[in-house]
């Protein structure tokens, strides 16, 4: 049990069960009895993390004075952490496995070493603070609890202290938003607060990530620059609380491989409460969509016989469907008048099709008690919400309460803009996506699309909304076949833009026709930000391969060692080639290979290829 306990009450030390993760914690108090908790994070013996402090401050001065808590004469130190002393340490560890209802493997494995330090004030105020650690083979997570308090004191947390010194010569591939592009660069370098996943780059060829996990009663938090290779964490406003309280999971992760991060990051869902929603399976469905444009009934019919004829389960009415959608204005209970919404529902449930809605912001903050219930009661099985606040802890609660009123009348969902995941989905799996992500919508080129599985997916699924016919395209539609494999998302969007008139009988339909959105198993094969990714994902027997590069053209070789050993698989082959006579210039091709095969393929520059591996 790879558990270590040093000098008594005054440091804790975790290692993880495979050995390979180590966590260093210490508490010391200095002559002005000022206190303070530090750490180190180690990978296989590999600085990760350096001298790097816990905490949070708090202003809690007017409830102090409104309940006499020692009589209005309590110190007030510089911060509230630095009276805190080292009460007791506990240990914990667990080994469980459990079954998601959807994921990138059906498989997740439970398992750590743990501690937790129990702080207080030893004075009037009865303050307690327990810091819970955690050491997976992932990586290592901690988190700030506040026991419930005898007054029943409100507390105000202002400010994160939590910091992280990364070693020298260290890279980060940093965004200022959800939706940004990518920077390489230093620590030191960052001039304004970054997003999580932060994915760095060691200098000794070493790989991890800071992230969050189970961020639902809290606020957006990010990483700064304070100097020195220090990364600091930045609170979007602060959060008000009522003991007792568990602060969201820091997560810091670290593997040999980028590719590595990518497999480990059930790290997140791990981390996060059960499912609580009891029937999940009997509504909760998985699949892709397509958008329908005309936001017209003819327009929707076509579209939802597009849909039943290439087996795609879903069809999206995106905004302006009712009007005005982007004003406090809008009403979401009534449809525009060239639509008919019954008649498009119920001939979509005749053709096995699930209708989606578009509803924004306001709408939903305006008539979310309504609107609910009614939109159930319309058939339609899914929300997409648009332009959602987020980042302050009054949005971030709203807006997870609003998942919660989702699946109290069974409609899933997807969040659009800036919302980023933390796992909250293994609770709440009616919500299946959620953007967050410099998407193909703003059509980013290929060298930003091979960055994305390194970096924003570490979070978790992401709403990409592959366009595949538009001539706005910056990529090749081998590289957008692939993306809706690389890019994992349980409702995966096709054909964004599209409309079933652009459709003219290319071959490679199939793979959206054959593709699937829930997965066994996920491997990365090969991969380095910003260069190419090779990812497998299996279903059942067979598997879907996806294969990306950069903005360069790239030779890469696929070794098949993954599959199982003896067995033959056919492989239905998605490259590009200009010489083929389509509009999107993909050839399909067929071969017999095995885990012994190992295949050569020659990417165009923006280039990809895609298979689909079928057991024989």
């Amino acid at each position: 049990m790879n558990l270590l306990a040093l000098s008594a009450l005054t440091a804790l030390s975790l290692v993880s069960p495979d050995g390979s993760q180590r966590i260093d914690i210490r508490h010391a108090v200095d002559a002005d009895s000022v206190a303070a908790v530090s750490y180190d994070v180690s990978f296989r013996g590999r600085p990760v993390v350096t001298g790097g402090r816990m905490g949070l401050d708090l202003d809690n001065r007017s409830w102090e004075m409104a309940l006499a808590l020692g009589k209005r004469s309590l110190a007030q130190p510089e911060r509230w952490m630095d009276l805190m002393q080292l009460d007791s340490v506990t240990y914990q560890q667990a080994d469980t496995t459990w079954h998601p209802l959807y994921g990138e493997r059906s498989t997740v494995r439970d398992r750590w070493n743990g501690g937790t330090l129990h702080l207080s004030r030893h004075d009037a105020s009865k303050y307690r603070l327990d810091i819970e650690i955690r050491a997976y083979d992932e990586g290592v997570a901690f988190r700030y609890f506040f026991p419930e308090h005898p007054a029943a004191v409100f507390h105000k947390v202002t400010d994160d202290l939590t910091t992280y010194r990364l070693p020298e010569g260290t890279m980060l591939w940093a965004e200022e938003w959800a939706q940004a592009p990518f920077m390489r660069v230093s620590p030191d370098s960052l001039t304004h607060p970054v997003e999580r996943a932060l994915t760095i780059e060691y200098p000794g060829g070493y790989w991890g990530a800071l992230t969050d996990a189970d961020v639902d009663d809290w606020c957006l938090t990010r990483f700064d620059s304070r100097g020195d290779g220090t990364l600091g964490s930045v609170m979007y406003s602060p959060v008000d609380i009522v003991t007792y309280y568990a602060t969201p999971w820091k997560v810091i992760m670290a593997a040999d491989t980028p590719g590595r991060l990518l497999e480990h990051n059930d790290i997140v869902l791990n981390l996060n409460p059960a499912c609580r929603i009891a029937d999940a399976e009997e509504w909760v469905k998985p699949g892709t969509i397509m958008r329908e444009t005309t936001i017209g009934t003819e327009g929707a019919i076509r579209t939802l016989d597009f849909c039943a004829e290439h087996n795609i389960p879903y069809m999206l009415f995106d905004w302006l469907w009712y009007l005005p959608c982007t004003s406090h204005d809008g009403d979401a209970t009534k449809v525009v008048d060239k639509l008919d919404m019954p008649r498009v529902v119920k001939y979509a449930r005749e053709r096995g099709i699930g209708i989606w809605l578009y509803v924004n912001q306001h709408a939903l903050m305006k008539q979310q008690r309504e609107l609910f219930p009614l939109l159930h009661e319309w058939g339609i099985v899914g929300i997409k919400s648009g332009f959602v606040q987020y980042a302050s802890h009054r949005w971030t609660t709203w807006l997870h309460d609003m998942v919660r009123y989702a699946a109290e009348n069974r409609l899933m969902m997807n969040i659009h803009d800036e919302f980023r995941p933390s796992g909250f989905s293994r609770t709440y799996p009616n919500l299946l996506t959620q953007e967050g992500i410099h998407g193909n919508e703003e059509w980013p080129d290929a060298t930003h699309n091979v960055t994305l599985p390194f970096t924003r997916m570490l979070n978790g699924a992401a709403d990409y909304t592959i366009c595949y016919f538009d001539k706005r395209l910056r990529n090749t539609h081998a590289h957008q076949l692939a993306a809706s494999v690389v890019f994992y998302s349980p409702l995966q969007t096709i054909l964004w833009y599209d409309t079933p008139a652009r459709y003219h009988g290319e071959p490679e339909i199939e793979w959206f026709e054959r593709l699937r959105t829930v997965w066994d198993d996920s491997r990365v094969l090969s991969g380095y930000p910003g260069e190419h990714v090779v990812m497998a994902r299996r279903s059942g027997d067979d598997w879907w391969l996806g294969a990306m590069t950069n903005n360069d053209a790239r030779d890469l070789s696929v070794d098949f060692s993954f599959l199982e050993p003896g067995a033959i698989y056919t492989a239905r082959v998605f490259t590009d080639d200009p010489a083929v006579d389509t509009a999107t210039h993909v050839r399909c091709a067929t071969q017999k290979i095995t885990s012994g095969t190992k295949m050569s393929l020659n990417l165009l520059p923006r280039g990809g290829a895609a298979m689909i591996i079928t057991k024989d």
